[in-house]
């Protein structure tokens, strides 16, 4: 038999070979098997709209290297998900936002959250530290040990990297 040379018989080539090695392999980064399913479509979806699929020398090292990032995303968003409820736990039952309220907030935590992910970690914590506790440039400088002009740049490339991300 030869070797496929259309993109789609490739991608089927690479599906059909390696998705039961991805979930396996998934299975023991991830606890629910249902998830680690969904991380190895997602997988392959990043696969496919890449379209790079012919480029692909060594399969079963690339898989895991995006899906290690998706994994990476994954426990992000749990993270995430974890303080906000904790966050909502603590409020009287009457301020509870609404479960179509709680499934926006998420959305824009984990929207944000993915708008910050380039940027340096002091920036991250000037955002959030200006944004979550409120806190004041002087503030900021001091928890972080910089100067209130540095706080300055942190903000004004974490609030502008977020404006972009929305576009």
């Amino acid at each position: 038999m030869t070797a496929p040379h259309l993109p789609h018989e490739l991608f089927h080539h690479l599906y059909s070979d390696h998705h039961g090695w991805l979930i396996g392999w998934l299975r023991r980064k991830v606890k629910e098997k249902e998830q680690a399913a969904d991380l190895a479509q997602d997988t392959f979806l990043s696969v496919l709209s890449s379209n790079y699929t012919q480029d692909i020398r060594e399969p079963r090292p690339f898989l895991a290297t995006v899906a290690r990032r998706l994994v990476a995303n994954y426990h992000r968003r749990q993270a995430i998900e974890e303080a906000y409820l904790e966050a909502l736990a603590s409020l009287p039952e009457a301020h509870a936002p609404s479960p179509e309220d709680r499934a926006l907030a998420l959305e824009l935590l984990q929207q944000i959250d993915q708008a910050l992910g380039g940027l340096p970690s002091r920036a991250k914590k000037a955002f959030l530290l200006a944004h979550l506790e409120g806190l004041s440039y002087a503030e900021i400088a001091e928890v972080l040990q910089v100067s209130t002009s540095s706080v300055k740049q942190y903000l004004t490339r974490a609030n502008q990297q977020c404006f972009f991300s929305m576009f």
